[in-house]
């Protein structure tokens, strides 16, 4: 820190806090990765079950839907953890190690159910869940 500005971050802060940016970006793609996959799964055995009239492949495609929904709740909870970590990095008074990825102190019980029911997760999902309810009621 420059004696002038003591709210200036030095080189390697700088590069902490890059290389967290990098992570948090990667858990975005990683999410949006994981958006794309549910909905070709979740369209193709919705699109079987009702050409075919199999209401057990409607059934079964609830449970897909689920494992998506808890692996990007995972992501979530993931991205929000280094979105912590990034703040507690970004502020000088915070004494952090040079490159520590120690997320532990942002961790939080039932973080990734937390992050599962977040309004924009649990409005993709639950439409997921509530198209392939609809398509049961039509196979049935």
């Amino acid at each position: 820190m420059s004696a002038e500005n003591p709210l200036a971050l030095d080189d390697n802060r700088i590069r902490h806090l890059e290389l967290i940016q990098a992570i948090v970006a990667r858990m975005g793609n990683n999410s949006f990765l994981i958006k794309g996959w549910s909905l070709t799964v979740t369209g193709a055995l919705l699109a079987y079950a009702v050409g075919n009239g199999k209401s057990s492949v409607a059934l079964v495609s609830f449970v897909p839907i689920l494992a998506f929904w808890l692996l990007d709740g995972y992501f979530l909870y993931q991205e929000r953890l280094f979105r912590r970590l990034y703040d507690r990095v970004r502020r000088p008074e915070n004494p952090i190690e040079p490159f520590a990825m120690n997320v532990a102190p942002g961790m939080e019980s039932a973080g990734v159910l937390k992050a599962a029911v977040s309004p924009t997760l649990a409005f993709f999902y639950g439409g997921l869940a509530l198209g392939q309810a609809f398509a049961l009621l039509f196979v049935l």
